[in-house]
């Protein structure tokens, strides 16, 4: 037999006089809190203008859509749009380009954040670690089209800053986007500068929720810094890390389609074939949009398979997930 403790009376005594009095219910917090509930329908109605209105597009991708019979009058066709996409060679290019650089993403785009973010918490001087951290976050406010035009200026073979220095050294010019492979090293080296400095403000957050008496019982057990990084931070910025990296196996089959189509060029081709590039040419440039709304349904989907396998694992090991 359970026994109420004393909050549980209290909490019970309350909502009893709330009820009598009138004090309770919806309608009662609707009159005393009606400013906040004003507030809160502008970024609900902007969620269901820009999240669940469009979700009725998704038809498309069952339909053999015609701009001229519009949205309702196309042809029902059920998964053949589906067959037809599962069936180009382009798909299981991209599918395959856009494992690939995301895994590699997560490898490295992940894991940079965590690094530095330990590194800045180990800066003693608060000047030079908020200058530090200003001039990381900076790459995160540029958007791909500067990126990608710095990029070529420092970068490409011809005259670019990189390659002037190297030559002046003795060094022969290397073509680090204008072959495939050298692309593919840049693109990686490229997401994780622009990234990384942005990726640290979640883990510092965390890092400095840690208790300081936990570093103070490490010193007097005679911890190093090291020690203290491995055994006291990592530990407890642990669920962090477990609830960033479910959401990024999300995006694993998303990838960027501004940081591609910025980076891209004829003579590399191999990589740069993904699923959004190719969304957007079945879509936009091709006018296929049964086929592009297919295809972004599918990634969609794959997505959230992947977080909830991702999700439930997590549980299974011990961590809270996310749901």
């Amino acid at each position: 037999m359970k026994v109420a403790s004393a909050s549980q009376i209290n909490e019970n005594a309350i909502l009893k006089k709330e009820k009598k009095t009138g004090r309770h219910g919806m309608f009662y917090y609707l009159r005393r809190d009606w400013q906040l509930y004003l507030l809160l329908t502008f970024p609900l109605a902007s969620v269901l203008v820009f999240k669940y209105a469009p979700l009725f597009g998704l038809l498309m991708a069952f339909k053999n859509y015609k701009i001229a019979k519009g949205f309702w009058a196309s042809d029902w066709v059920g998964f053949q749009v589906f067959q037809e996409i599962f069936s180009k060679p382009d798909f299981a290019r991209a599918v395959r380009n856009t494992l690939m650089l995301n895994s590699l993403d997560i490898i490295f785009s992940f894991t940079a954040p965590i690094i530095l973010a330990l590194l800045l918490n180990e800066i003693k001087g608060i000047k030079f670690k908020r200058v530090n951290q200003t001039l990381l976050y900076l790459p995160h406010f540029m958007s791909w089209v500067i990126i990608g035009a710095l990029a070529y200026q420092l970068l490409s073979v011809g005259n670019g800053v990189v390659n002037n220095l190297i030559e002046l050294m003795g060094g022969d010019r290397i073509p680090f986007l204008q072959e495939d492979g050298n692309w593919l090293i840049s693109y990686l080296a490229i997401g994780v500068w622009q990234s990384m400095g942005w990726g640290t403000i979640i883990y510092l957050a965390s890092i400095s929720g840690i208790n300081p008496e936990m570093y103070e019982a490490a010193t007097v057990d005679g911890a190093g810094r090291w020690r203290k990084v491995w055994n006291v931070t990592l530990p407890s910025i642990r669920v962090t890390i477990v609830t960033l990296l479910i959401m990024n196996l999300g995006h694993i089959m998303a990838g960027s389609f501004e940081r591609v189509a910025a980076l891209q060029n004829k003579v590399t081709t191999e990589f740069t074939t993904t699923i959004p590039v190719l969304v957007f040419r079945w879509g936009i440039e091709s006018g296929n949009f049964s086929r592009a709304t297919a295809l972004g349904l599918f990634q969609a989907v794959i997505g959230l398979v992947l977080v909830l396998t991702a999700d439930r694992i997590a549980k299974k090991l011990g961590e809270d997930g996310l749901i």
